[in-house]
């Protein structure tokens, strides 16, 4: 064994991390200082955060290149939106300048007078909210009737056409024949009309939803300022409940509220930090508390902290001063750092409480660092490389919070080693001449029998084993290496872990399997907002319909030759073959030419002719002439409609999508499909691919890592291993906890990679690092040396981010959910589950010198000695003058009994 291990580059390290050690006992004021006037210079950084927020939603949570962005341009380029006069909504290539809303009746049928009275009152409300501004040329007040998007000049388009038809005589609302989708031949009730149920005949015999919705311009920037301001304006001033309504409940939406009510979630994180950071400090100072008056760890645990901030401040100050966007998603990362930070500082002060207390505070801090900085280097590197590897991803909020966040852990790693050692040192001095906690003053080190017990508890300490040489342990700790250390290694404890192994797996993969895909925009809101009444009712009485998708002819085709004209045929008609598209709702201007080409009997079998008959044609049915692209003569580009149906879900938009577009594919023509729900429905395409990208190349990295770092490939292994195992359990549990996937949760996927590192290589590389003889032994000692650490930094790691349980936003809880997911299962791994494979499968450990895999030494040693001391880690000086033969990586894997499996022979 002792042939494939690969500490080349570990034990290097270990040896500068040692010398780093000693040079910051030397010198820990500069060491203090100097970091915090960086953070100082740093966190002026912080000036430009307005300038550097980016919380755009389309462009942080849709794909960075997406197909749908470059259809949308070529639609922009050659089919522009016409407002003033020929207006159509389904010739949008935005969602449009609109506010719209929808009323659900309290009865099971809407389509009733008194019900349609109040709709009434509802419109003419919003049509007389109005607005004054001031223009250069002068106050004006802006109104609907000023603003709307006209279909003819100087008349608005309808805001429902059931309102328009009945608007002269209400009374004719019950005795109207209405036809569905289609009313009249010529309106589209499939969004406008909600909740429907059919007669025979497909008329309308009740329903229970009508949608209004007012289209506003934005032709130019004027129209789109004016309309924005009136909008805005609408936001702030309705108020449905002064119209008393008795028979309808409206809930209301816009253009832009997705927007502003997904800026305003990150305002309401910024309290949570602050509860927080007092929850962490407050957490890691009663962890560190000891009752010995000197070796007492308060002030350490406090710093501790506070040099986290140090790292967020420092860390982000710099990338605001590089001009890198702050996304809202980044708000959630000083939780983490938090947690990370305190972690790493666990670790050290873990590592400094094994160092012999009567050694120089120069020896103890190199041996700190040898131990500790060596660990945490593994972590931070696995950290930071699993978040910049997730910079690789298409999403604009994932980037920005793996450079910010990866930043930050790297900062954290700095800090730790220069200033928290810093302090370390000179907490260490204060100890080591033996000054009270608090008021610095020299005390006692022996209690005075003549003293009261308060006394002697507040006023005497430095205390430490005389048997180790080192400081007593925590209850914890002894724990750790006394009872559950005997408990985890025992036979029958090992075979219900691997069943309770099995089960976890088992529900793991299950989860994997109920994953569903993509973001539901109403999780951009907080609980509260507005806009969730709405979403809802929309899913709940307008599912029928889907998206009305444009066909685009992309390039200039002989639309007058017989045979071209057949193949955009077959090509409609493809579509409609596809499950989610209506038959009989699309529109064709070329059949509707066709026609009119026919009835008036008009030659377009050449191009002259055809293309010259078009402006009649276009006289008549002014909506056509903007889908078709004329220029020099020429048609360059046109487009067709096809109606969508039963998109309901998530997997339906991800179905749909693929159907309509590999139907485009097919096609004889080329020709592309387009609407601007795709901007989001192209997260789809890229999700799992770019998931499982991240995972497949982070999971590689961190094994050469591990690898490099670990001094045994097999334990190396285990730990890549462990990776596999977390993640799985994350990406299936979060699925039973309704968590999507999604580029949120794609966020804290991420996470898991750099995280489930943390408490497996933890654990493993103090497996492989001391020198006990037996797998069942390494591991005690390994949990002894971690165990109470690995507690620690996943609790203050939940701690960090359990306030975020309670956010009304659904950013935030998903943040909370799978951190936790991921600490719970990190602890569960690094604390059961993996020591236990080392005992079964790990015999990777340091292999003692000697011949013939013994260690010899003169003397002997008492049993009631070795079992006594186990968890104190015998020093050097009880050992003197014994005699030990101790087999190494015997078949003990299932031994009950980690101390007596020793075996003495005397020389």
């Amino acid at each position: 064994m002792a042939g494939c291990r690969t500490d080349c580059i570990q034990r290097p390290l270990a040896l500068v991390f040692y010398k780093l050690g000693k040079v910051v006992s030397r010198y820990p004021w500069w060491f203090l200082f100097i970091p915090m006037v960086i953070s100082a210079g740093l966190g002026a950084g912080f000036y430009f955060l307005p300038q550097r927020q980016a919380n755009d939603i389309e462009n942080e949570f849709t794909p960075i290149g997406g197909p749908a962005k470059s259809e949308r341009e070529f639609v922009r380029t050659h089919f522009p939106t016409n407002d003033s006069g020929h207006f159509s909504a389904q010739r949008l290539y935005t969602e449009g300048s609109f506010v719209s809303l929808i009323a659900v009746s309290m009865s099971d049928n809407i389509i009733n007078v008194d019900s349609f009275r109040e709709l009434m009152n509802l419109d003419e409300m919003v049509q007389n909210m109005s607005i004054t501004v001031t223009q250069p040329d002068g106050d004006v007040i802006l109104n609907f009737q000023r603003l709307c998007a006209e279909v003819q000049e100087r008349k608005c388009m309808a805001v429902n056409p059931l309102l328009s038809s009945v608007q002269s005589n209400l009374s004719l609302i019950e005795t109207l024949s209405i036809s569905y989708p289609m009313f009249q031949g010529k309106a589209f009730l499939g969004t406008s009309l909600g909740g429907v149920t059919l007669s025979p005949n497909n008329t309308v015999e009740k329903a229970k939803a009508v949608r209004l919705v007012y289209y506003l311009r934005e032709e130019n920037e004027h129209d789109r300022e004016n309309s924005l301001l009136w909008i805005e304006h609408f936001i702030k001033s309705v108020n449905i409940d002064s119209l008393q309504l008795k028979n309808v409940q409206v809930s209301y939406f816009t253009s832009v509220s997705r927007q502003q009510e997904f800026e305003g979630t990150s305002k309401s994180v910024i309290p949570l930090f602050s509860i927080t950071y007092f929850v962490t400090i407050f957490f890691s100072i009663i962890t560190c508390v000891r009752l010995d008056c000197v070796r007492n760890k308060f002030w350490v645990a406090a710093f501790g902290v506070i040099m986290s901030g140090l790292a967020i401040l420092s860390s982000f100050g710099l990338l605001l001063l590089c001009g890198v966007p702050f996304v809202i998603t980044v708000a959630t990362a000083p939780f983490l750092i938090l947690g990370v930070g305190v972690d790493n500082m666990f670790i050290m002060v873990s590592s400094w409480q094994q160092t012999k207390v009567k050694s120089r505070v120069e020896e103890r801090m190199g041996k700190t660092y040898e131990e500790a900085a060596v660990s945490i280097t593994i972590t931070t590197l696995t950290d930071v490389l699993a978040f910049y590897i997730g910079i690789m991803t298409s999403f604009g909020s994932v980037q920005s919070f793996c450079i910010y966040t990866g930043t930050a852990i790297l900062f954290c790693f700095l800090y730790n080693i220069t200033c928290f050692g810093a302090f370390l040192a000179l907490n260490g001095r204060r100890e080591e001449s033996n000054r009270h906690w608090l008021v610095c003053k020299k005390v006692p080190e022996q209690e005075d029998d003549h003293r009261s017990h308060p006394y002697n508890l507040c006023c005497v300490g430095g205390k430490y084993s005389e048997i180790t040489d080192k400081e007593f342990d925590h209850p914890i700790t002894d724990f750790f290496s006394g009872q559950y250390g005997a408990f985890l290694t025992n036979t029958w404890t090992k075979i219900i872990v691997l069943g309770l192994y099995g089960g976890y797996l088992a529900g793991s993969i299950y989860g994997c399997f109920q994953v569903q895909e993509g973001i539901d925009l109403r999780n951009l809101a907080t609980d509260r907002s507005y806009v969730r009444s709405f979403y809802d009712n929309e899913d709940l009485y307008f599912n029928q319909y889907g998206p009305r998708v444009m066909v685009v002819v992309t390039q200039e085709v002989s639309y007058w030759d017989i045979d071209v004209r057949n193949k955009i045929d077959r090509c409609m008609e493809s579509f409609k073959l596809t499950s989610y598209v209506s038959e009989d709702l699309s529109e064709s201007w070329l059949t509707a030419y066709l026609g009119f080409a026919e009835l008036f009997k008009l030659n377009v079998t050449d191009e002259n002719n055809f293309v010259g008959n078009l402006s009649r044609f276009f006289t008549l049915f002014s909506d056509f002439k903007q889908d078709v692209d004329i220029q020099a003569g020429a048609i360059k580009a046109s487009r067709f409609f096809i109606q969508t149906m039963n998109v309901t879900s998530a997997i339906d938009e991800k179905n749909m999508l693929n159907q309509v577009r590999d139907t485009a594919k097919s096609c004889e023509v080329p020709v592309l499909v387009y609407h601007p729900a795709f901007i989001y429905f192209d997260q789809y395409a890229v999700i799992i691919k770019n998931t499982i990208q991240n995972i497949a190349v982070a999971a590689i990295v961190m094994f050469v890592i591990s690898l490099l770092l670990i001094p045994n490939p097999l334990c190396s292994l285990w730990v890549t291993f462990t990776i596999a195992s977390i993640i799985v359990g994350v990406t299936g549990f979060m699925a039973l906890w309704d968590v999507k996937l999604d580029s949120i949760s794609m966020i804290n996927l991420v996470i898991c990679i750099g995280f489930s590192v943390d408490f497996s290589a933890h654990i493993s590389y103090a497996f492989v690092s001391n020198k006990k003889s037996t797998a069942n032994k390494r591991v005690i000692e390994a949990l002894h040396s971690l165990g109470y650490p690995i507690i620690q930094g996943g609790l203050s790691t939940i701690l960090g981010v359990i306030v975020l349980s309670t956010s009304e936003s659904y950013i935030f809880r998903t943040f909370f959910k799978i951190i936790f997911l991921v600490i719970t299962f990190g602890m569960l791994h690094g604390l059961v589950f993996l020591p236990v494979f080392l005992t079964l499968f790990g015999n990777c450990g340091h292999k003692p010198h000697g011949d013939d895999n013994t260690t010899k030494v003169k003397g002997t040693i008492d049993d009631n000695d070795l079992v006594g001391n186990t968890k104190d880690n015998l020093s050097e000086k009880h050992f003197s003058n014994q005699n030990v033969n101790i087999s190494y990586c015997s078949n003990e894997a299932f031994s009950s009994d980690p101390v007596n499996d020793k075996q003495m022979t005397p020389l």
